[in-house]
């Protein structure tokens, strides 16, 4: 990671925090009783095939491009969590989506015609000592073949296998009768990946804020 994504990184860290306000984070390990396990998910047929260059953690901008990409500006971060609610930290989380025009960063991808190309659609982001992670995005859209709009996750530790998940937009009529959403039996394994997808207050241009925690079924120190 050059000086330059470094610094960026800082400053987007930054603005997650005002812009998502202040996040209700509890002690490690209080609650670990009421901790549902977030579910496994398919990694999907889309993940990146040639990773762009800029891989960090904001999606609408492109190295020193002056043109973002188009959506809804969404602020989507959380914390990677053991069983107990232990932190885990120096995790890698990936994110990959498509952008507004349905299109993924994949040379099989539909709509490739009519991609975004000011959408990065892919980023990484190394969890902190408290677990958090952060990207600054847009609000996902439907593909087709798929009924309910939704965010790939991967998550990536030295010794460990990668864990990938999917999270959901909190309301969206998709979500009752989606294949891939459905296949979660447990009603609240279920529910724990879908998120709500709030207005930020304080913005001008209607962007939002999305939290979305991953517990892992393992300990932090394991």
């Amino acid at each position: 990671m050059n000086e330059k994504n470094v610094t960026r990184r800082i400053f987007l860290s930054s603005a997650a925090v005002s812009a998502a306000g202040a996040a209700a984070f509890f002690t490690p390990g209080v609650f670990a009783d009421q901790l549902t396990q977030t579910p496994a998910q398919t990694e999907g047929p889309f993940y990146p095939d040639k990773l762009p260059l800029d891989t960090d953690n904001d999606l609408l901008i492109i190295n020193d491009a002056i043109t973002p990409a188009v959506g809804a500006v969404t602020h989507l971060s959380g914390r990677i969590l053991d069983r107990r609610g232990d932190p885990i930290r120096n995790a890698i989380v990936e994110i990959w989506q498509v952008d507004n025009n349905a299109a993924y960063l994949h040379t099989g991808t539909v709509n490739k015609e009519k991609r975004d190309r000011n959408f990065q659609g892919f980023g990484r982001f190394v969890t902190s000592s408290t677990g958090e992670y952060y990207f600054r995005t847009i609000k996902p859209v439907l593909y087709p073949g798929r009924l309910a709009p939704h965010i790939h996750f991967a998550v990536k530790m030295k010794g460990r296998d990668k864990f990938t998940t999917q999270c959901y937009i909190k309301g969206h009529p998709g979500n009752a009768n989606d294949f891939v959403l459905k296949a979660i039996k447990d009603a609240k394994a279920r529910e724990s990946v879908i998120v709500d997808f709030a207005s930020v207050p304080s913005s001008r241009i209607g962007e939002l804020a999305a939290k979305f925690d991953i517990v892992l079924g393992l300990t932090a120190e394991a």
